[in-house]
């Protein structure tokens, strides 16, 4: 039976599989670091024994585990036989087994199997499934029920041309831009509060650090609340959970990519978006109205940081025209925020509008035709609580928890206006 190699803590007989790591080749003796998914060990085998295996070839090898302290553990184990179950054959396209993967991004994409068997592109995305986890333990903990969404949708949530259509038998459908329709429909429902962790879809033509036309997308929605705020206080919550679960079961991967985690305060900080236009345009000459670009996101984020010591930072009242025909309007406003980690946008959320008529009535200022999302606002016919919800970037968090200016860094198999593959 297969032993794992961090379970090995005493002196027997194991059998260890895994690949192989590196090589050093005695007269006497082969020194194999050999590595599976929970560490590395030393093994000492005959010259004959080992013959003429290429790194990364999948070996098992059954031996005596010894004590003996090396650079891998206070363990070895002397190898008495062994057997390829997978051999490499060709001299590998990248080198995997140096304390950095120092190649390119795009090589390192094309190569994506092999460069994540680096323990630090393999450490990207054990934290990245810690986030993921924490953000539904937290919410399941809050009697929030798991949603799944369709992908393949006859309407676009956010309304506009950013979507990727396809045929469906005849008739046209589109790839989902996120679950918000779903998720305020399962509110309506009954069951009041929902989340769902999954792909979304935006067909925009951009080549940035920051952009995805699919990302996964971390979604909450929750009715019968009064304010935005309510959201905020949740969220921040929400955050320090995820936190403290990368810091307790993420401590290898946290030390390896030398990573040190920023602290979330009690109260995030909140600002509203004109104040912060009007801001920016004095002390920096700025010509804002209504939004902020990326660089001013950066800058208002380094302000507030040196203000009161926080990385985050609420951005609240975005105006109706930046915001979906479904966010609850407040004059020419929105009952509506952005939260801004390190001076990246990783959240937008907001209440929503509750009532079938308003809804309609946004529809049509947006331009858009409510004849088209029939069967959404069917469901706002018949008795709808106050409601509203909130979305994080997976990618996006993960790439500012781990300092990492390209979000394709902290995504498994990207997919931009250049890349398909792998």
């Amino acid at each position: 039976m297969r032993t794992m190699i961090q379970e090995i803590n005493e002196e027997k007989e194991v059998t260890v599989s895994g690949w192989i790591h590196r090589i050093k080749k005695l007269k006497a003796v082969v020194f194999v670091i050999l590595k599976d998914r929970t560490g590395y060990i030393q093994l000492a085998m005959d010259p004959n024994t080992f013959g003429h295996l290429k790194l990364e070839t999948v070996i098992s090898a059954t031996g005596t585990v010894v004590s003996g302290a090396n650079k891998y553990g206070q363990f070895e184990i002397q190898v008495k036989s062994l057997s390829v179950l997978s051999e490499v054959t060709e001299d590998l396209p990248i080198k995997i087994n140096g304390k950095t993967l120092d190649i390119g991004l795009d090589t390192m994409l094309n190569n994506r199997v092999l460069s994540l068997r680096h323990e630090q592109e393999s450490a990207i995305f054990k934290i990245q499934a810690v986030i993921s986890q924490s953000f539904k333990s937290f919410l399941i903990t809050r009697d929030f029920t798991e949603i799944h969404s369709p992908k393949l949708v006859k309407e676009g949530a956010e309304g506009g041309s950013n979507v990727f259509s396809l045929d469906y038998f005849g008739d046209v459908a589109y790839l989902a831009q996120s679950p918000q329709f779903y998720k305020q429909m399962m509110v309506i429902s009954g069951l009041e509060r929902v989340f769902e962790v999954g792909s979304v879809f935006r067909a925009e033509s951009h080549s940035t650090v920051r952009h995805l036309n699919e990302y996964v997308s971390m979604d909450l929605e929750m009715g019968f609340i009064e304010s935005e705020e309510e959201l905020m206080i949740l969220e921040t919550e929400l955050l320090r959970h995820i936190f403290s679960e990368i810091t307790h079961r993420c401590s290898k991967e946290l030390a390896c990519l030398e990573i040190e985690l920023p602290i979330i305060p009690e109260v995030i900080p909140t600002m509203r978006l004109d104040e912060a236009t009007a801001l920016l345009n004095r002390i920096h000459d700025k010509e804002l109205e209504g939004d902020l670009d990326p660089e001013s996101e950066i800058l208002i984020y380094q302000h507030m940081f040196e203000l009161t010591g926080s990385e985050f930072l609420f951005l609240t009242h975005y105006p109706k025209k930046k915001r979906p025909m479904y966010a609850m309007p407040d004059g020419n406003e929105t009952r509506s925020f952005d939260l801004l980690f390190r001076g990246l946008e990783i959240t937008t959320g907001g209440l929503r509008i509750h009532h079938y008529q308003q809804l309609v009535d946004s529809m049509i200022e947006k331009g858009l035709n409510p004849v088209q999302y029939e069967s959404y606002l069917e469901a706002f016919k018949y008795g709808v609580p106050p409601h509203g919800g909130l979305a994080i970037g997976l990618e996006r968090l993960t790439a500012k928890i781990l300092n990492m200016e390209n979000i394709r860094r902290t995504t498994l198999f990207p997919r931009d206006r250049n890349r398909l593959t792998p």
